[in-house]
């Protein structure tokens, strides 16, 4: 999307909502996450002349990009959603939180014969249910006694039915927050209908409630008891703070996806078409993918789809697309996938999902509650990408899965979802190092990409290098693949993509064959100039327009996969950890090597020294210069 997002148009589309922004620089990289109660105001604010802003501020926005943004249905939300993507990015114009210990939970111990509520700091896999996070301890402890005020639920210690009747009741009994189970005054099976009806409103069955506090706040409010309205009013206004709050986090599934449909409103013609038995204008439409991780909101993306006719419109037969073709090139499964409408193929869906995972994958309709919710706002950002960025979407489809389609056409491949692709850089052979990058659908998958250390090749020959990194990188995903711990190492690519010709096709196509796999492999070809020039694939140039969609699509990823290498190779030099091909040479210090680095600046340009350049180095006498001479010339001594 760099190139193509303009800045001040976008401006003018952001919805006057709260909400969470995130910024990304020409490289797409995550520069800042931050959150406005109204979107529209607060993002427009970095880039309005004369606004006053920091040092460091001025330097983020001058690296800006792109921005984008994920709509909450409060600032309580946007609040918490910040802190899950800050945590989630690391994003380096933030500050960083260290704990969750600013977002505390409620934790009901469900797992007891007589559950217990307290907060909680972090989410355990204990059995018990969590809810939140919250925004604060006081907003923790404020749902916890407007619970217990309602379902007196116990908050104490005691073993229970162990204790039973063994102290006096606490002060909580006295107050009417606890019916005291520890002095048997209620039966373990009217506590846990207490218990239920609990969870049941914190996970967010909040109306029954409501309405009784209602109808008990008027009732004493014609009886004159202006004091018990009031107390009524209270409760009423705590239900509404805790209904703001963030959304139920449960480690029993804790992993789930969200899937919302936003879809242009049919024509006449269309309905007209349809209802003619004929077909209408084909529409737009937007699928928008919450991802839910360890109980938390962290991400989101989103596709376009073109719906062909007025009758593949229908929802069900819409998700099931979605989730076939999302879900084929994605090695992640949830535990869970909500959903708006049951697809007739739900059936066949989960079990294909469920043999993808090696576990069960549930298709869920959430009806009520917090997962309700979360599928409600979901739909509500579909629906404001559809309006609002329908034409930057068609732009980017073409630009990324379009372009893949394209290039399965050109290669005579069936379907390219993922794609990896391979680099070699190192400094006259020493430190070589790998890179691998991922795309799928188009985009960079950056939480995929990996380094490696090349470890059983000595010198510079990046055949070798590419042999066993590929050799490496697939020998581990066999094994995931056997193993019930799975990684994106056991995702296979469509195309493997290697940045080189036909020697490092080869390799590649060797190592592959040495495993057992039949992967298709090609080369992306550069030019004398250093510039991408095509594909080489089985055996041949693919010639290609340099104008098409397709084109750039492969220069984008062979850029990334020399940038990941050198960034990578780069990062071990400044820890100091690159051997310098200078210390393989006898009587050659750290006095002559910086000497010789000083009046060189490159191996290369010392390659290419006479030993009169040499030896006027003021550093370098004869006999050492004669030792890099010949270092270099394969030791060959220089003549006189």
């Amino acid at each position: 999307m760099p190139g193509t997002f303009n800045i001040s148009e976008e401006l003018k589309k952001l919805p006057d909502k709260p909400g969470v922004y995130i910024m990304h620089d020409a490289d797409d990289a995550v520069l800042y996450v931050g959150k406005a109660v109204v979107l529209k105001n607060r993002v427009r604010q970095y880039f309005q002349a004369g606004y006053k802003r920091s040092p460091k501020i001025e330097k983020m926005v001058s690296h800006i990009a792109r921005f984008e943004y994920i709509v909450t249905d409060s600032e309580t939300e946007a609040l918490v959603l910040e802190c899950n993507l800050i945590k989630e990015y690391r994003p380096p114009y933030n500050t960083m939180l260290t704990d969750d210990k600013a977002y505390p939970f409620i934790r009901i111990s469900v797992s007891e014969e007589y559950p217990r509520i307290f907060l909680a700091h972090k989410l355990k896999r204990d059995g018990a249910k969590y809810f939140g996070p919250y925004t604060s301890r006081g907003a923790v402890k404020d749902a916890i006694k407007l619970t217990q005020r309602l379902y007196h639920v116990r908050s104490c210690g005691r073993r229970l039915p162990q204790d039973i009747g063994k102290a006096r009741p606490c002060l909580n009994y006295h107050l009417g927050l606890c019916k005291a189970p520890c002095q048997g005054y209620i039966s373990q099976e009217e506590y846990a209908q207490s218990i239920k009806k609990a969870l049941d409103f914190l996970n967010g069955n909040y109306a029954p409630v409501r309405r009784e506090a209602k109808e008990k706040m008027l009732e004493a409010s014609e009886k004159l008891d202006f004091e018990g309205a009031a107390a009524w009013r209270d409760l009423i206004k705590g239900i509404s703070a805790l209904e703001e709050c963030q959304k139920i986090s449960d480690v029993g599934g804790d992993d789930r996806d969200i899937i919302a449909l936003a879809l242009d409103q049919p024509t006449e013609a269309d309905a007209e078409a349809a209802g003619a038995g004929g077909v209408g204008e084909s529409r737009d439409a937007i699928a928008q993918i919450f991802f839910v991780r360890d109980g938390k909101l962290i991400g989101r993306d989103h596709f376009h789809l073109r719906v062909a006719d007025f009758e593949s419109a229908e929802r069900e037969h819409l998700i099931s697309t979605v989730i076939k073709q999302y879900y084929a090139g994605t090695p992640f499964l949830p535990h869970e996938i909500l959903i708006e409408k049951m697809p007739e193929d739900a059936e066949l869906l989960q079990k294909w999902l469920g043999e993808k995972a090696g576990r069960k994958v549930a298709l869920t309709v959430p009806e009520r509650g917090d997962k309700a919710k979360l599928l409600k706002l979901a739909g509500e950002n579909a629906r404001i990408i559809l309006s609002r960025n329908k034409e930057q979407i068609k732009r980017e489809e073409a630009r990324t899965s379009g372009a893949l389609r394209e290039l399965a056409g050109l290669l005579g491949i069936p379907q390219i979802v993922r794609t990896e692709a391979y680099d070699i850089s190192n400094i006259s052979g020493f430190l070589s190092v790998g890179s691998m990058v991922v795309f799928e659908n188009g985009k960079p998958k950056k939480n995929d990409y990996r380094k490696f250390r090349i470890k059983t090749v000595e010198g510079p020959n990046d055949y070798a290098s590419l042999y066993e990194v590929i050799t490496r990188r697939f020998s581990h995903g066999l094994t995931e693949r056997n193993s019930a711990e799975q990684t994106s190492f056991s995702a296979f690519p469509d195309l493997v993509m290697m940045d080189g010709g036909k020697g490092q096709v080869k390799m590649a196509e060797d190592a592959l064959a040495a495993l057992g796999l039949d992967i298709p492999v090609c080369g992306m070809v550069k030019d004398d100039n250093h510039r991408t020039r095509g594909l080489y694939f089985r055996g041949a140039e693919v010639p290609i327009d340099k104008k098409s969609e397709v084109f750039n699509l492969i220069t984008r990823v062979q850029d990334e996969a020399h940038r990941f290498a050198i960034e990578y190779h780069r990062s071990l030099r400044g820890k100091g950890q690159v051997h310098s091909i200078l210390d393989d040479i006898d009587g050659i210090g750290p006095a002559r090597r910086k000497a010789l680095m000083r009046t060189f600046g490159t191996v290369e340009a010392m390659k290419e020294a006479s030993l009169a350049d040499l030896l006027a180095i003021p550093e370098i006498n004869k006999p050492a210069a004669i030792k890099v001479y010949a270092f270099f010339h394969d030791g060959e001594i220089p003549e006189e």
